[in-house]
């Protein structure tokens, strides 16, 4: 795919700026609208009002200019809606939609021939399952991980678990959801994962699942912004996640929770985020940190990364901060290799230290292109 041959035909005195309708649509269009730009959303049969009428633009209100509705959202990929966004001249803007809701992630990255903001190919490396996965960039960074006791990318059997573990097997139902569970031995681990499995409750393939040394600590998500234009890494903001039911489990007390547990079980599913601080003495391990990332994604090979650009624009390390023997420091256990669903990391004060006001993710990216298109530079941060 020649993308720059996309480009050359577009007018980028009017581009517009494409989401598909969920996780992150809102803050990229609202970013996008306040830089001036159009905004498309390709949203799913079914769940489109949120788009086609709530937040629907009218007049000075709303930050959806058009909505293309679609049965699902893979038919962003049909040909006539692939036609509809180049006459548009959309620069689309990827969430973990993609990979999610996309039974072949593959033809997101050969068949859409739509300039995509952002790296198409390193998505992937957030799935465990991938040969080369984000265990493996976390470790080739020189970035602190929790103890994988089967092996980087959770390929084999448990053995050798000597502490608190958290097995992250996936639903039964819903693959892309995580049905965490905990345990202290490999006793545990075969007794609570086979008696899950015969539930219902995980999938069949449980044993394949990564054994991660569950981490004490605070939880933080620290959400960066890496400009391909001025070469500088960017904190945007830090959070941490609600999960369901776990934080109704956690608003019991003891017994409650012991009584509740026998017959109601407990769920670690995403549901949303809080915006949190960390104090400065934290921030120079964050960027650090966040510098390593970048640096190695440079580094990745062309099978990997084919642009040979790495890192474009927003990702997030997500961790704990951990206290030992007086110091603290970072463990990271996930890594989103695009835009997080936490509008909220506006509400922490760091892209204001950097920009004179807070930014959300959305307006950051907004900026990033109007930035490009002034320089004559569009072709640097997309893929």
């Amino acid at each position: 795919m020649d993308i720059s041959s996309i480009l050359n035909g577009y007018d980028t005195s009017d581009i517009t700026v494409g989401v598909l309708g969920g996780h992150s649509a809102l803050d990229v269009s609202h970013g996008a609208k306040q830089f001036g730009f159009n905004t498309v959303c390709i949203a799913r049969e079914g769940r489109e009002k949120t788009f086609e009428k709530y937040y629907k633009t009218r007049g000075e209100r709303g930050c959806i200019d058009t909505v293309i509705v679609k049965e699902g959202f893979d038919g962003v990929l049909d040909a006539d809606v692939q036609g509809k966004l180049r006459k548009m001249n959309t620069i689309f803007v990827h969430n973990r939609y993609f990979w999610v809701y996309f039974d072949d992630f593959s033809q997101v990255e050969k068949n859409f021939e739509v300039p995509i903001f952002g790296s198409r190919t390193l998505l992937k490396i957030e799935e465990r399952d991938q040969p080369y996965n984000q265990y493996h960039l976390l470790q080739d960074a020189g970035i602190r991980t929790p103890k994988i006791y089967n092996g980087v990318g959770g390929k084999g059997l448990g053995v050798g678990i000597d502490r608190p573990v958290i097995v992250k097997a996936a639903e039964a139902e819903r693959g892309y959801e995580r049905a965490f569970f905990v345990v202290t031995s490999d006793e545990e681990y075969e007794r609570i994962g086979s008696q899950m499995e015969a539930e219902g409750k995980i999938a069949s393939n449980w044993r394949e699942a990564t054994v991660e040394e569950f981490v004490v600590g605070a939880p933080i998500n620290f959400n960066y912004f890496y400009s391909p234009l001025t070469g500088e890494l960017e904190l945007m903001g830090t959070d941490t996640r609600r999960q369901t039911n776990l934080d109704g489990f956690l608003r019991m007390t003891a017994p409650q929770q012991i009584q509740a547990l026998q017959s109601v079980p407990l769920k670690m599913i995403e549901t949303g985020h809080i915006a949190c601080t960390v104090k400065e003495s934290i921030l120079e391990k964050a960027f650090d940190m966040g510098e390593k990332f970048v640096a190695q994604c440079k580094k990745l090979p062309k099978d990997l990364d084919p642009s040979g650009k790495g890192m474009i624009g927003p990702f997030a390390l997500q961790g704990a901060v951990v206290a030992e023997e007086g110091r603290e420091d970072i463990v990271i256990f996930d890594v989103s290799f695009r835009i997080p669903g936490s509008p909220g990391s506006r509400a922490t004060p760091y892209s204001g230290y950097l920009h004179g006001e807070s930014m959300s993710v959305g307006e950051r990216i907004g900026l990033e292109i109007k930035s490009a298109v002034e320089q004559g530079r569009l072709e640097e941060i997309v893929t």
